[in-house]
């Protein structure tokens, strides 16, 4: 099975499932929150701010009157906001899907609350710590699946740290922080995945990357130090050289929603280097398969965020 020809049309109806997506103000996150909604999937739509999270609902009621969406506010970069918001989602009952989505990209140096770097405290932990304290809602659906959001940034780097989080490494640099964050994305859908089928869960591990897609995204982390020559010229690339955002949501919805996708399948574009084009599966780094750093970054992402699974 490949998928090349997948479309939105051939996304079934999803009358009677509960998802949760992450990061829905804005890009990827908000497009796939709609089409969920569209086919008629409850969505939980997760963000760290109110008020966007609040024209969110709007917009998508406008457009699907029929819409079941319920604003749920969480920061990712804040592992209390990430256990109130756990805890509130978990209220509303089994849970199908989750769309971890959320992201930060090329941030300057920042830490999170709980001093990690941002980018891995958001991309990564945040989701780790999400995926964990909502499993027992996602085993209550008996069928439930997992989507991490990638990038091809994953293939930037060869390793994850595996020391303390919270340490200071010295001179930081925000694309090779960004690109550790993403194979870390890779490294826990794939561990994931090993995890649940040994412990005989009912969820299904898989992960998608939507290739350069014209989203906020590729400039805001830039623009968190203002407007340079860097952050112009990634401007510039995405005017010219990104698919619209329509086509980049394509491979997350595709890795959401295509029955019997093979567990572990990583949905990308079918395009020259994946930048570009229709869905298909696509694959990895040698790293980001390697057992044995999944296996050491999950044991430190249970330390450092507290939360342990089964």
């Amino acid at each position: 099975m490949t998928g090349t020809s997948w479309t939105l049309a051939k996304m079934p109806d999803l009358t009677g499932r509960r998802a949760l997506v992450t990061g829905v103000t804005g890009g990827l996150g908000e497009l796939t929150a709609l089409e969920l909604a569209r086919k008629g999937a409850e969505v939980i739509l997760a963000a760290r701010s109110q008020e966007k999270l609040n024209l969110v609902v709007e917009d998508i009621r406008r457009t699907v009157p029929t819409a079941t969406v319920v604003p749920l506010l969480i920061d990712l970069a804040d592992l209390t906001s990430v256990r109130r918001g756990a805890a509130e989602a978990s209220s509303y009952g089994p849970l199908d899907l989750l769309v971890n989505n959320a992201g930060v990209m090329a941030t300057p140096c920042r830490r999170t609350v709980d001093g990690f770097d941002l980018q891995l405290g958001t991309n990564h932990f945040g989701h780790f710590a999400l995926t964990g304290l909502l499993l027992p809602q996602l085993v209550a659906s008996g069928d439930a699946r997992v989507v991490t959001v990638a990038s091809q940034a994953h293939r930037m780097t060869r390793s994850v740290p595996l020391t303390d989080p919270r340490e200071d490494e010295g001179h930081y640099r925000k694309w090779r922080a960004y690109a550790q964050s993403k194979l870390a994305n890779v490294l826990f859908m794939f561990e994931l995945e090993r995890r649940m089928q040994r412990a005989g869960l009912p969820i299904t591990s898989v992960g998608a990357h939507p290739g350069y897609a014209a989203t906020n995204l590729t400039s805001g982390g830039l623009h968190m130090e203002g407007r340079t020559a860097e952050s112009w010229i990634i401007d510039a690339s995405r005017r010219f050289l990104a698919q619209p955002a329509y086509m980049g949501v394509l491979p997350l919805l595709m890795a959401a929603t295509m029955p019997e996708l093979p567990a572990s399948s990583y949905i990308g574009p079918r395009g020259p280097g994946e930048w570009r084009g229709a869905p298909t599966i696509v694959g990895t780094t040698k790293y980001a398969r390697d057992e044995a750093m999944a296996a050491g970054l999950w044991q430190m992402s249970e330390e450092a965020t507290g939360v342990s699974y089964p």
